[in-house]
């Protein structure tokens, strides 16, 4: 009688099961001492596995469990379908469905679909979730949503936080980035916050050392600003609010961006900024401007300075005020596009703002 195809796999794959452990050393005689290194380990879940009770005291060249394995060191692969954990250091990169857990460091990659937690590592990181580390990494981190280390050395990517206190590198968040000391990037979708950060990319930047302001400007739509400027020596955020007299009812102003510092000395230097900005009334059309601005800037004493320059403004509109403040006539406007698909306007014309701000 022909054996069910299932009973015929299971044979198969118990004589290849035995197959790697004759080969690979791990079958020993019953009377035989106690080995700390095995070649490789096999399991389904601890202890039921080829290294059985022992596993945690066992160093291994290879470890393949189909659910969860542990072990004292690896030194070199090892896959798991949930959970890798490894009281001491790894060699090689680790596998996991759900988490890594190493107790000091791992030297190697780590893969994980949700977690993966270790002292210190060399080596890049993924997780689905999270990288936490107690101590310091050289390599990069990619976690879903947050990183945490001591200090770095490379390059930390998170979906929503990266967390440390010395970086030599870049911090890319999508919301935040915190840090004691930044040698490098740092960009967040949102808010950077550090003692030291020269180069943060972000909405708003909390750097204690770094530079903040509060400005008052007005465009040559009669567009008056509001701002926070913050961030560092290079490299800063821009937020603000405001409100357009040349308008009846699409009166409220808003714009973010970001900005940078040239040619700086004691009494002048030169900001460049790119901003997003908007005007509303909250009922209906819309009014979108993206601005290119160069504002050389005068530094009356060491918080006060004051501004003025050129703009590059692309308008997309289809609200009836909006279309009227950039008229065909205006001679600042270098081309106005006609929407063959919705009743949007664009616009391309030259503008400009002036202000002045209180720097702290």
């Amino acid at each position: 009688m022909k054996k069910p195809y299932y009973t015929q796999m299971l044979s198969k794959c118990l004589k290849a099961a035995i197959f790697i452990l004759l080969f690979t050393g791990v079958v020993k005689n019953s009377n035989a001492q106690y080995t700390k290194t095995f070649k490789a380990n096999i399991g389904l879940v601890y202890p039921l596995s080829t290294n059985g009770a022992h596993a945690p005291l066992d160093t291994n060249n290879l470890s393949l469990n189909l659910i969860a394995g542990i072990s004292s060191a690896e030194n070199g692969s090892s896959f798991a379908g949930l959970s890798n954990v490894v009281r001491h250091y790894t060699k090689g990169a680790q596998f996991a469905g759900f988490s890594n857990h190493i107790g000091t460091e791992a030297n190697g990659a780590l893969f994980a679909g949700f977690l993966n937690t270790y002292r210190s590592a060399k080596g890049v990181q993924f997780a689905g979730f999270a990288n936490i580390a107690q101590a310091n990494i050289t390599g990069g981190q990619f976690a879903g949503f947050i990183n945490t280390v001591k200090n770095l050395k490379g390059s930390q990517f998170a979906g929503f936080i990266n967390v440390s206190k010395n970086v030599t590198g870049n911090q890319f968040a999508g919301f935040i980035n915190i840090a004691k000391n930044v040698k490098g990037i740092q960009a967040a979708g949102f808010i950077n916050i550090a003692e030291n950060s020269d180069s943060p990319i972000g909405i708003i930047n909390l750097v204690k050392n770094g530079e903040k302001s509060i400005a008052a400007t007005i465009d040559d739509q009669q567009t008056s600003m509001l701002t926070f400027r913050s961030g560092g020596k290079h490299l800063y955020g821009i937020i603000g609010i405001g409100y357009n007299f040349k308008n009846k009812e699409e009166v409220y102003a808003f714009e973010a961006g970001l900005g940078a510092h040239f040619f700086q000395s004691k009494h002048f230097r030169l900001n460049t900024e790119l901003v997003q900005g908007m005007l509303e009334s909250f009922e209906r059309g819309e009014y979108i401007k993206s601005t290119l601005r160069v504002l050389p800037a005068l530094k009356i004493t060491k918080s006060f300075e004051i501004f003025a320059g050129p703009s590059l403004n692309f308008v997309s509109t289809n609200s009836p005020e909006g279309l009227l403040l950039h008229p065909e006539s205006d001679k600042n406007v270098l081309h106005i596009w006609n929407s063959r698909w919705s009743d949007y306007k664009q616009t391309l014309y030259v503008g400009y703002q002036a202000g002045l701000q209180v720097i702290f």
